[in-house]
């Protein structure tokens, strides 16, 4: 069940702009998160701050970029809010699809469950020097670490759980099926795997794929039960996972030789051990 636009002439006067922003999510957004975590890298060790600008920086790309393609959409007179997700759910997923989902709901209570045993802290290799982190260490090194990091880190994870899901699957396929009519549903999921999993490029391959795989579940779900809703809940579950992490489980970061670092904001509202 896809109820997407049938064909370009569908998003009228909005076209251009929907390719545009399309365009931007498959080819600019890996350049854009590529260049944000390098500079998060660059202070992370030295600045107290680090992370909680990083968060900010993420919440303005993402509700910006959100309400971008909500303009978009809103300057499309022949597409209906239903052709891109923004509806309660209008069918049940098939088996193979809510076999998948059953899958991820284990998968983030397993591994939720591993985190907070200090999987990490046992796993994550020493850091080597500027930008000589190993793409699984520089993305511990996101997880929020003191209780205002991880009061923001709330609202990052709702905010992708909302703005990623109507971002990379109701605005994005929608633009796809626009483009190329016709094409089937599978074919639409791996499309939506494969930009998502792009996306997140600065994570290393691991992260490509699982992000990917992730990608295509959601896709899925969204695609097969025409509402965006299920797939916002789900990846909104993976993100927020990390917040029942304790501090002490996570690895710690040491600095870098030859500069200090500025511990003061950890110290001051670490909920676990100074790092």
């Amino acid at each position: 069940m896809t109820g997407l636009p049938d064909s370009l002439a569908d998003l009228g006067p909005a076209a251009f702009a929907a390719v545009v922003v399309a365009g931007y999510l498959v080819v600019g957004e890996p350049v854009v998160g590529h260049v944000l975590h390098r500079r998060f890298e660059d202070r992370m060790r030295t600045d107290a701050r680090a992370r909680r600008s990083f968060y900010l920086r993420l919440l303005v790309l993402e509700w910006g970029l959100s309400l971008l393609a909500l303009v978009v959409f809103l300057a499309a007179p022949d597409v209906d809010a239903g052709q891109v997700g923004l509806r309660w759910p209008q069918a049940w997923p098939g088996w193979l699809t809510s076999a998948a989902c059953l899958l991820l709901v284990a998968f983030v209570v397993v591994s939720t469950r591993a985190l907070r045993s200090g999987a990490l802290a046992d796993a994550a290799p020493p850091p080597t020097g500027r930008h000589g982190e190993p793409p699984v260490q520089s993305t511990v090194a996101l997880l929020p670490r003191s209780a205002a990091e991880r009061r923001l880190f709330a609202v990052v994870g709702v905010t992708a759980g909302v703005c990623e899901e109507w971002l990379y699957r109701g605005f994005f396929l929608a633009v796809v099926a626009a483009v190329v009519p016709g094409l089937p549903s599978g074919v639409l999921v791996v499309v939506a795997a494969v930009a998502f999993g792009a996306a997140h490029a600065y994570q290393g391959v691991g992260g490509v794929l699982l992000t990917g795989v992730l990608g295509g579940v959601f896709a899925a779900l969204y695609l097969q039960t025409g509402s965006l809703l299920l797939p916002v809940l789900l990846h909104a579950a993976v993100d927020l996972r990390f917040l029942l992490v304790p501090t002490a489980a996570l690895p710690p970061l040491a600095p870098r030789a030859g500069r200090d670092r500025d511990t003061r904001g950890d110290q001051r509202d670490s909920v676990g051990p100074p790092e």
